[in-house]
């Protein structure tokens, strides 16, 4: 069988173009336009000879196999036309968030480090005034409060990580302790009460500030994780 026959597989249904070339006058002219007509399919390269026949569009299957890619079968009497499937797209690669850090971020580290200057300076302050039997004054204790409030707001604002969100309390524990250790002396210079210069040596809250300041001190490692530290409560 000639793989070249005209077969009435593909039927273009072109029932306007094909109404209107019978019923025009121009009959013959639409003949000779339709000897030269070709067929594309979108989306391949090439084209497909086709003729008009009795209303209807034929076009050459070899042709149709060429252009589309397709290849051409025979069961018979039937000539088989088989186009290729598209080709599957590539998955869909779903970009996988990275995990949060859960360590100590070192914006959150440097913001601590400053805080704790602070407080030990306030701490050796207070510590100073005591055991050269000087008065704890409001003017400078002041200062250091204010300090401590600015700095511990800075450690809040970069805290990113989990471990600098647990250890924000730890901070705001030491401010707050060195705190109530100055009050406690600007209440006895009030009332005019007398501060034996040892005091401090065994004084609980002024140990707890200091252990607290060391527990803290251990575990401050960029990425390293949270570690409690009992003395901070």
């Amino acid at each position: 069988m000639q793989t070249t026959v005209l077969a009435a597989m593909l039927v273009m249904s072109m029932a306007g173009m094909a109404q209107d070339s019978a019923q025009s006058a121009q009959g013959s002219s639409a003949q000779g336009a339709a000897q030269g007509s070709v067929l594309v399919v979108s989306g391949h390269n090439g084209t497909v000879p086709v003729i008009h026949r009795n209303g209807r569009w034929y076009a050459e299957v070899e042709g149709l196999a060429r252009v589309t890619g397709g290849s051409l079968g025979f069961q018979g009497s039937r000539i088989v036309l088989t186009l290729p499937t598209a080709a599957a797209a590539p998955p869909v690669q779903v970009a996988q968030a990275a995990p949060a850090p859960t360590g100590f971020s070192r914006e959150f580290l440097r913001a601590g480090v400053e805080q704790m200057t602070v407080i030990r300076e306030w701490r050796s302050a207070v510590e100073n005034a005591v055991r050269t039997n000087n008065p704890v004054d409001e003017s400078w204790v002041s200062y250091y409060r204010r300090m401590a409030q600015d700095r511990m707001g800075t450690a809040t604002a970069v805290a990113s990580t989990d471990a600098d969100r647990r250890a924000l309390p730890l901070l705001q524990n030491e401010m707050a302790m060195i705190g109530q250790l100055s009050d406690r002396f600007l209440d006895l210079r009030k009332t005019l009460t007398y501060v034996d210069p040892t005091t401090l040596d065994h004084d609980p809250l002024d140990q707890k500030i200091t252990a607290c300041a060391q527990g803290m001190a251990a575990m401050a490692v960029p990425g390293g994780p949270f570690e409690d530290v009992a003395a901070c409560h």
